[in-house]
């Protein structure tokens, strides 16, 4: 199984209970090694004049920080480069920090002539929107750092939009229309040098984004990779500098282009479309780092199986006082891409999606693109909602109902206790 038969450990660095951390710590044992998970109850780092020394030890770090989803994003980072100080860690922090921002990487991958659709950021707002006279409606809107499709929209109108959103930078970028009801795009994973699978994600009905993590819907690819987009996915990870990577790419008039290129991304979209998982080809490069192989024929087997069950030292997930509690009403302020307003929300846990009154939308500036209406599918628009001092982006439907303009629904709530006694009284209460 290897050339050494020393056991190496490896440590997989992440403050987020996904599949994927179990996934890769779980592939890691199956391959005869030791795998600790790197949480937030778990890390010590001791520095002294006799070096520096980590508690639990481990040989190699596979770092899963999803940053986009962390109100803390530098100070995570800080933890990676801690590792990277003295361990190698896959991916190196200081290559994730241009890739996790959307408008870093497009100017990276620029540089580094690999395609990229146009795009404008600008720190101030009127140069901004200046700016958009080059822009052909509708244009793509979103936040330089984000996951899972929050923070884009797609804006055909001529309304002013702010450089930030809730805190973070924005840009605005080309929407290349398919031109027809297909909003599809291609999802490529690459681990070192090899393609690992490939999948056309499938944008869902009513909606222009492809993201599996709003209902997007996926088909095997693998096989139908042209030599322009393999070609082109290999080298956006190459001027990265990462060692693993979904490539996202969309078709233009002239060929792929490269849309996002995400360090951390999901796989579990992948091998539902494929029935391939990365996770034993990420353990076997991090053992590789430290000297040591895994045969071909066990990488082969293992990477049809998506093994997400908790290891032993997962972290705990016993209740405590930092999960924040709500009540039956709060008051959420909700931003869109033009203003944010204040007002009593309804938190319901019966409904599964986030409501908003549509006159809300429009005040925040939060509509719904006219080149995507349909009938038959309730629109829906993002926005960032700030609940119990937390804030989330949140893909909330469209609804007729001025009284309660705001219904929070499990979408958010999963991230809160609920308190049915609880109640933040309307301004009107007597």
């Amino acid at each position: 199984m290897s050339e050494d038969s020393a056991t190496v450990t490896v440590g997989i660095l992440s403050f987020h209970n996904s599949r994927e951390t179990k996934a890769i710590s779980n592939a890691v044992a199956a391959v005869g090694h030791d795998a600790v998970w790197l949480h937030e109850e778990a890390i010590g780092i001791d520095v002294s004049e006799s070096g520096v020394a980590f508690e639990p030890d481990v040989d190699v770090v596979v770092n899963r920080l999803l940053l986009s989803k962390s109100s803390t994003p530098l100070e995570d980072l800080s933890i990676a480069s801690c590792y990277a100080a003295a361990r190698p860690v896959l991916n190196d922090p200081r290559n994730v920090l241009f890739a996790i921002h959307k408008h870093a990487t497009a100017t990276r991958l620029a540089a580094a002539d690999v395609p990229v659709p146009h795009s404008y950021l600008a720190t101030d707002e009127a140069h901004l929107n200046d700016a958009r006279s080059a822009f052909e409606l509708p244009f793509v809107y979103k936040t330089a750092i984000g996951t899972n499709g929050g923070g884009a929209w797609l804006v055909d109108h001529d309304k002013t939009i702010s450089p930030t959103v809730d805190s973070r930078r924005a840009f605005i970028q080309t929407y290349l229309d398919p031109n027809d009801d297909d909003h599809r795009d291609l999802r490529v994973y690459i681990v070192g040098d090899e393609i690992i699978g490939a999948m056309y994600r499938y944008a869902p009905a009513g909606d222009w984004r492809t993201n599996v993590a709003l209902g997007g819907t996926v088909e095997d690819a693998t096989d139908d990779l042209s030599q322009q987009a393999t070609s082109i996915a290999l080298r956006a990870v190459r001027a990265l500098n990462l060692d693993y990577a979904g490539v996202d790419l969309i078709e233009g008039p002239n060929g792929w282009l490269v849309l996002e290129v995400n360090p951390t991304a999901g796989f579990r979209g992948l091998f539902r479309a494929t029935g391939r998982s990365p996770a034993v080809h990420i353990a076997r490069l991090a053992l590789e780092r430290v000297g040591h192989t895994v045969d071909d024929e066990t990488v082969e087997r293992l990477s049809h199986v998506l093994d997400g069950s908790p290891p032993e030292d997962a972290p705990s997930s016993v209740r405590d006082d930092r999960v924040p509690v709500v009540g039956y009403a709060e008051r959420v302020t909700v931003t869109g891409i033009s203003g944010s307003k204040e007002v009593l929300a309804r938190i319901d846990t019966g409904a599964a999606k986030t409501r908003l009154d549509a006159v809300l939308a429009t005040e925040v500036g939060a509509e719904p693109p006219s080149v995507l209406d349909d009938e038959d599918v309730q629109p829906q628009v993002d926005v960032v909602v700030e609940l119990a001092d937390q804030r989330q982006t949140v893909t909330a439907v469209l609804v007729e109902d001025p009284d309660d303009p705001l219904h929070i629904g499990r979408d958010v709530l999963r991230n809160f206790y609920v308190d049915v006694r609880r109640r933040v009284k309307d301004d009107s209460d007597t």
